[in-house]
């Protein structure tokens, strides 16, 4: 027996994928796909959105059977028909988005599977005794009479591991846990992982972010295309030759083209922009061929600011100049007949109707502009779709396949079609990248590129720091609500960045740009 990275080993390793494959209408998400996961170990799963990675995992949590192959757990093999069957075996998943009951407590929510009873009564003091001792066994510290609906996303990812240990779990799947975090919840989130792991659990971690698997997981398994790449030690490998197992092919960094130009007029203008309760006296300016990054922790301001800016926060005020005359934005129509456009931070909920397909959700915004009295001239607007797709490099078998089946890249893809359709001059990118794969962000980090040194105005919200510094023209850092300070280009350093952030001195670190970054070109 070999251990995932290649080398002898006194035990068996706890999960073994054997020839596994999945298939779904015109779709082969899994072919013949076999590598094992070490005991005890943090194992990343890695690939471009589409590549298999939430397949195998949806199929090793029970949510999927295999069409072929076989699943070994502890060498025995197992045949999970649920996801109660696979919880029973002691493998539990967190979620991207987790997925409690909100309205419900955090005691409730730990316990909702078996809740103690007096007979047909709840057990309130033994369902709060359960819960404090399942936060306790992983050191978590959380209101358990708490709402779920009022904590924070980071403490709802940490109630998820704790979910998942209190279960008893011996294998815990992570799927993008960092997606919604800024970086001190997603430090908080790796501390909690490194003491479940120390109880003897196996992590099994699915990221694109490339500096995590880097700092988290002792084996790599690549999967491309439905397909086994490669497993390999973390030890062995770089992020460059990481990247092009992922994708097939280099990416190489370059200075992007907007930085090469002069910018011109300024496009969009807010001055002592105010909302009671979330943020005071913004004042920041994007001139044409900008990209200005908007920077700040978790709860700073940031995606509220954008949304103020767009329209959807009655309650602000100050003023907002647009191409030289100031405007009142009282709701997203005005703000699309100005020229913004927004691509919100939460694609799924805020940004797209997900049983639609492409084309309804590309032209939602500019029907009026496609119709004739009362019918949309359908060979316009899918000329437009099918130009707009060609361009982002939007895979999908056609224009109306429903977005919820689509990749996240192809799914924040479709957003961005949704505002070149409608011709907007100013965009708000809110985490443009975020939960999209290493070469959909490339794609991405281009296109922002392009548009900018096309002449539009691009405020980019964004809480990857390499994102930030390798795009912007300069950046504006806000901090509980309020500027603290911005930085041109040339100042701008992660170090620089994130004293703004904190209020604190921060030790250097490595800066380099990783190839999963802005500036990256296939």
């Amino acid at each position: 027996m070999e251990e995932p990275g290649g080398g002898p080993t006194a035990e068996p390793p706890i999960v073994q994928f054997d020839r596994i494959s999945k298939r779904f209408p015109g779709v082969v998400a899994l072919s013949e796909v076999s590598f094992a996961v070490a005991r005890g170990s943090c194992h990343a799963l890695c690939g471009e959105n589409g590549a298999g990675k939430s397949t195998l995992g949806k199929i090793l949590a029970g949510l999927y059977v295999p069409d072929e192959g076989r699943i070994l757990l502890d060498g025995a093999p197992v045949r999970f028909a649920c996801p109660r069957d696979a919880r029973a075996a002691g493998i539990a998943i967190v979620h991207q988005e987790p997925t409690f009951c909100r309205n419900l407590s955090v005691a409730e929510n730990l316990c909702l599977a078996a809740l103690p009873r007096h007979g047909p009564i709840v057990d309130r003091a033994g369902l709060r005794a359960r819960a404090q001792a399942i936060l306790d066994s992983v050191g978590l510290v959380l209101d358990v009479d708490r709402p779920v609906e009022h904590l924070t996303p980071g403490q709802r990812q940490l109630l998820q591991i704790a979910a998942a240990a209190g279960s008893g779990a011996r294998v815990i799947l992570f799927d993008e846990p960092t997606s919604s975090l800024g970086e001190q919840e997603a430090a908080q989130l790796f501390a909690l992982m490194a003491r479940v792991r120390a109880q003897g659990a196996t992590c099994l971690y699915v990221s694109h972010r490339l500096r995590e698997i880097f700092q988290l997981c002792d084996a790599v398994t690549v999967l491309r295309d439905g397909t086994h790449v490669a497993t390999r030690p973390r030890a062995g490998l770089d992020e460059r030759g990481l990247v092009q197992m992922m994708i097939g092919r280099n990416l190489e960094a370059v200075t992007p083209a907007h930085l090469l130009k002069a910018p011109g007029p300024e496009r969009l203008k807010a001055e002592r922009l105010t909302s009671p309760g979330r943020f005071e006296a913004v004042d920041l300016s994007v001139r044409a061929g900008e990209v200005v990054g908007l920077a700040g922790l978790v709860g700073a301001g940031r995606s509220e600011v954008a949304q103020a800016l767009f329209g959807l926060d009655r309650a602000a005020t100050g003023t907002i100049v647009v191409d030289g005359e100031a405007v009142a934005v009282k709701d997203p129509t005005v703000a699309l007949r100005l020229g913004l456009g927004l691509v919100p931070e939460d694609r799924q909920r805020q940004g797209l109707v997900l049983m639609l397909g492409g084309r309804a959700n590309t032209t939602l915004p500019i029907l009026d502009r496609l119709a004739h009295l009362f019918w949309v001239r359908r060979r316009e607007e899918e000329a437009l779709v099918e130009d707009q797709f060609a361009r982002l490099r939007v895979r999908t078998a056609q224009i109306d396949f429903p977005v919820a089946g689509l990749s996240g890249g192809n799914q924040q893809k479709i957003v961005l079609a949704r505002w070149l359709a409608a011709r907007c001059r100013i965009l708000i990118l809110d985490e443009p990248t975020r939960g999209v794969d290493v070469g959909a962000k490339a794609e991405i980090h281009a296109l922002i590129d392009r548009l900018a040194a096309d002449g539009s105005a691009v405020l980019l919200i964004s809480s990857e720091m390499p994102e930030l510094l390798a795009l912007s023209t300069r950046i504006v850092v806000l901090r509980n609500g309020r500027v603290v300070g911005e930085l041109a280009r040339a100042e701008a350093s992660e170090e620089a960045v994130a004293h703004l952030m904190t209020g604190v001195e921060v030790a250097p670190a490595n800066t380099e740009i990783a190839p999963d970054v802005a500036g990256a070109r296939a």
